[in-house]
């Protein structure tokens, strides 16, 4: 296996994509009458529902940013959540040539001509053009069911995508709102190469249009228990989102309040054993559904994040995804997900009553005796690797089909802790956070936070712990303006020289950069600009205010 991580010179790019419209922003559709829309409905009935469908497994194709390019750092949205996790302070990896998420590791995916610079952008803006293209074909005064339902999760999925964007290209909303983002493309736009970046506080008022709207027209929809899909509580939860983003706290906790109806998170039995692959699962509000029939090895989460593939780059190379120790160090050992991650002796609590069983040879493989396996396709686990993501199709399975979790009932009640305590509601935030982690997490826990920032760094740190590898890393640290810390003086813990670094909060070099591609194609783009490429060791003073 070998890894490529390169700059792609100005007529690759040029030729293979260009910008906004080569990133298939451009929507080909116009408003088509109500009649039109239900002959075609009774028609060819899979027509309409073929393009839904597209728009949501499109999160979770590989390949999804460069379709003729078999790179295993694109599959879509989980990959993009691994490069925004290895850009914070948690995630750790071996400096490999096999590690594909090296560039966001060191932070050298702000240089605008790397592939993973033109990733973070365009899965984003390709989902944006096939639901522009959706709401294009909709008369937004219908009354038609089938076409308000179609209408309201495709603004849902384009609210989700300006809202994965958003909080990389320019600081929190409460600091920035009137500096430059990224550009809004609609079904109404039509110059593609002179669309200037919008402002943050447009970006947001675009997100929350569309997620008002789509809380009107889904609000009697039932998606008869298929969580691919946009529901109600699925907007719910991204309006509590972009609430707390833009903080918005109040509102914030209102709206996770109204989402996690019918959801209650994972027991501590659920994740006291490898778990986070299932879409099926309880307190999963929404999900990507991996197809074993159509996935690819490389690019899943199953191959790059988790630990227990049968063929990957990650059990096959070594380049395992750990927790960082400063992390790691302040989670008690009485809290169950201190077993997500082995110890520096590779032994978990959580891994007690699972078997790996080799496909290839049916050797079955219990216990802690996994971390140390060792096969052609498997080398021993490093300390602190994770164990938190199983396998959907057993531990040991070379199919990667493991399903991507894109909102939990976690996460909403960690919004709704944070939004009641900085809205005035000290106490109840409190209670909201206490009751989670003592019944469902640390039954030994007691939330000591005397002030409202103080909670807000507790509900960090729980958000830290709880939604490790999921994507929110980087979201965090942007919103809440703080500095990226991997070490403390001179105690590298166990980061790789070359990623042994901290940033401080409000560095220039923390906001992504417009591809290359974007500014070739559209002329009225500013880059962001500003900062250097860290080094290792630089700024050993910094503390976060959590792993102090």
């Amino acid at each position: 296996m070998k890894k490529y991580i390169y700059a792609f010179s100005v007529l690759a790019t040029t030729v293979a994509f260009t910008g906004c419209a080569g990133l298939d922003t451009e929507s080909e559709g116009r408003y088509i009458t109500e009649e039109q829309i239900s002959e075609t409905n009774a028609a060819i009935p899979t027509r309409s529902e073929s393009a839904v469908v597209g728009m949501y497994t499109y999160l979770g194709k590989s390949y999804a940013a460069r379709p003729n390019q078999t790179r295993a750092d694109d599959g879509g949205y989980p990959t993009i959540c691994i490069q925004q996790d290895s850009n914070g302070a948690d995630m750790v990896c071996a400096n490999s040539g096999y590690n594909w998420f090296t560039p966001a590791a060191d932070l050298t995916d702000r240089n605008y001509t790397y592939a993973s610079c033109f990733e973070r952008y365009a899965v984003f803006y390709n989902q944006i053009k096939l639901a522009n293209d959706l709401i294009a074909t909709i008369d937004p005064a219908t009354t038609d069911k089938s076409a308000m339902y179609v209408l309201g999760q495709a603004k849902a999925v384009r609210a989700f995508d300006y809202l994965c964007l958003a909080p990389y290209y320019q600081f929190n909303y409460q600091t920035s709102a009137d500096k430059p983002c990224v550009p809004i493309v609609t079904e109404a736009t039509s110059d593609f190469g002179h669309n200037p970046r919008a402002t943050v506080k447009e970006v947001y008022e675009l997100i929350m249009s569309d997620l008002n709207s789509a809380a009107e027209l889904l609000a009697d929809f039932n998606r008869n228990g298929d969580n691919s899909r946009v529901d109600i509580s699925v907007v719910y939860g991204l309006r509590a989102r972009a609430n707390l983003y833009m903080g918005n706290y109040a509102e914030a906790a209102a709206d996770a309040e109204k989402a996690l109806v019918g959801y209650t998170p994972y027991s501590r039995e659920e994740v006291s054993v490898p778990a986070f692959c299932d879409r099926g699962d309880h307190n999963w509000i929404w999900a990507i559904d991996i197809d074993k029939n159509t996935v690819k090895i490389s690019p899943t989460t199953g191959a790059q994040l988790g630990s227990f593939s049968g063929d990957s780059y990650t059990a096959a190379c070594g380049v395992y995804k750990r927790i960082n120790t400063l992390l790691y160090n302040k989670i008690p050992a009485s809290d169950v997900r201190k077993g997500w991650w082995v110890d520096e002796k590779l032994h978990s609590d959580n891994l007690k009553n699972v078997v790996w069983v080799n496909t290839t040879t049916n050797e079955r493989i219990e216990g802690d005796a996994i971390c140390t396996y060792t096969f052609k396709d498997k080398v021993k686990f490093l300390p602190y690797t994770n164990v938190k993501f199983g396998m959907y199709s057993g531990i040991g399975s070379a199919i990667n089909d493991n399903d991507w979790p894109l909102m939990r009932a976690e996460e909403m009640i960690l919004i709704k802790a944070e939004g009641l305590a900085m809205s005035g509601k000290l106490a109840e935030g409190k209670a909201v956070l206490e009751d989670f982690v003592k019944k469902y997490r640390d039954p030994e826990y007691t939330c000591k936070a005397a002030s409202a920032e103080e909670m807000q760094n507790e509900v960090w740190f729980q958000r830290r712990v709880e939604l490790w590898g999921e994507g929110f890393s980087m979201t965090d640290i942007m919103r809440l303006n703080k500095p990226i810390v991997r070490f403390h003086g001179t105690n590298t813990e166990n980061w790789p020289d070359a990623f042994c670094f901290n940033v401080a909060a409000g560095d220039a070099w923390l906001l992504l950069r417009i591809p290359q591609n974007e500014i070739n194609a559209n002329s009225s783009i500013v880059q962001n600009e500003g900062g250097s490429a860290p080094v290792s060791m630089q700024n050993p003073n910094l503390t976060d205010g959590v792993t102090d």
